[in-house]
């Protein structure tokens, strides 16, 4: 297993982060997973033995039952606290009561308190913000975060599937106030689905923030279950929950390719999906969740894969953005994402831009 700076903390975490959204499977979640706690202590021996010590989870996750379950298996276990860096996150609703949800001060602070216990830990490594919370102001946002860090309950802040310009806001009001800055970002990234490359990688890169792709199957999608011929696999979450959104057409096209590249790594499509995400330029560490041990040694078992650059050039064609304004308006020929790009002809630049490409 390699091993990743979480942005410019100093802290070290694994380059695979092992996510817990399949534990427990209460209410909404159980189409996910609904694993119980003797199959979480087994998925979590191989996490431990493979090195692995990034783990995810989340207050919402089958409202609260992922955390209960991922703390009794680290008592359970035995494992060292102080080997692990326990991440979980606050924003969802996790009751009907009116102030049980958002990014308010109030629901920051009793959300924290909850999942202690719940984890039966003394504090949270990483605290994400999980998703946008319209009504509660930015500032008001980063100043609980920054005062949640202050009573030691957490160490460090960051944020997910927040649009570039707001992570970019709070960001700027921490550094004129002296607060806790976000240190990472925990994004949807998968060859399915490059979005990030637009705003988001180019932000990280920026600001010197740890990038943990979520859901780099794209759902599943890509695991290798579907082809153009197969639209149920019958063991998938996609079959009944079909999250997240992608254009199934062109990921059909991006597994065609896989399949080809897979011979020649004796892996499976999952396998080759998995590590090209690992692979891209800025990112920390890749959130891989699984229902079986089968399936977690396999994906572990894709940081070993690496690429030619022909095989590079080949996904990355297949997988790649449509261009979009402004981006086409710019010279760079900075790597984002493996892609290089260059928009203009010669003379249109040369003649407009006074620079040639």
């Amino acid at each position: 297993m390699k091993y990743n700076f979480l942005g410019n903390t100093g802290v070290v975490v694994s380059e695979i982060c092992f996510g817990t959204m399949t534990f427990g499977g209460k209410g909404y979640w159980e189409a996910i997973g609904k694993i119980q706690q003797k199959e979480v202590n087994e998925l979590m021996k191989v996490v431990a033995d493979s090195g692995i010590n990034f783990i995810d989870t989340a207050n919402i996750y089958s409202y609260g039952e992922s955390e209960k379950l991922l703390g009794q298996s680290i008592k359970d276990l035995g494992l060292n606290r102080h080997d692990l860096v326990i991440a979980t996150k606050v924003r969802g609703r996790m009751s009907a009561g009116q102030n049980n949800v958002g990014l308010s001060r109030y629901h920051i602070f009793q959300s924290v308190d909850e999942s202690l216990q719940r984890l039966q830990l003394d504090h949270i490594d990483v605290l994400y913000v999980h998703g946008v919370d319209p009504k509660t102001p930015v500032e008001e946002i980063v100043r609980s975060l920054n005062d949640i860090v202050l009573t030691g309950k957490v160490r460090y802040v960051a944020v997910c599937n927040w649009p570039a310009w707001m992570v970019m806001k709070a960001l700027g009001i921490a550094e004129k106030h002296g607060w806790n800055k976000f240190v990472g970002m925990q994004y949807f990234y998968a060859l399915a689905c490059r979005d990030i490359e637009r705003e988001i990688l180019p932000l990280a890169a920026d600001q010197n923030l740890a990038v943990m792709p979520w859901s780099p199957l794209a759902g599943g999608f890509l695991s290798g279950k579907y082809t153009r011929n197969t639209e149920k696999a019958g063991d998938s979450r996609r079959d009944n929950f079909d999250f997240p959104p992608i254009n199934k057409e062109k990921a059909y096209d991006i597994i065609d390719v896989l399949a080809e590249i897979c011979k020649s790594h004796e892996a499976s499509v999952a396998e080759i999906a998995l590590a090209w995400v690992r692979l891209q330029k800025g990112i920390t560490s890749t959130i891989i969740g699984a229902k079986t041990v089968a399936q977690l040694q396999a994906n572990i078992k894709s940081t070993e894969i690496e690429f030619s650059a022909d095989e590079l050039k080949t996904i990355d064609e297949v997988s790649a953005l449509p261009k979009e304004y402004p981006g086409w308006m710019r010279k760079d020929k900075r790597r984002i994402g493996g892609l290089s790009r260059c928009v203009f002809a010669k003379a249109t630049a040369h003649e407009v831009w006074g620079y040639e490409i």
